[in-house]
């Protein structure tokens, strides 16, 4: 059987906190920009403490690593990222280019 491999990116509290709006935004962004690219096929919060969010993406765990560590909230220790190497039959999970992904706060709330 083939296999695709995907990459987990699971984003866990930090230590820090923060309400500074440019933190979440960049956050957004930087997720977003991943899925423009190609890189994600999607994320978004998981309220199942210690996780927050979960990101599915496209490349090695070796790229997704530099992306987690890129994200505006890891940078401000909001939260930390774990990756898991995910594999699955080929095929079985696809990405819609043209799903949309808020790049800020407002833009989500809307």
């Amino acid at each position: 059987m083939e296999f695709d491999t995907f990459s987990l990116v699971l984003l866990e509290t930090g230590g820090a906190d923060t309400d500074d709006m440019a933190v979440w935004d960049g956050h957004l962004a930087h997720w977003a920009d991943a899925h423009e690219r190609g890189e994600a096929i999607g994320f978004g919060p998981a309220p199942a403490e210690p996780v927050r969010g979960v990101c599915l993406l496209t490349v090695d765990p070796e790229r997704a690593r530099e992306l987690a560590d890129a994200d505006p909230a890891v940078v401000a220790g909001v939260f930390s990222a774990r990756v898991i190497p995910w594999r699955v039959p080929a095929g079985a999970i696809t990405r819609i280019p043209d799903a949309h992904f808020p790049r800020t706060v407002a833009e989500a709330r809307s």
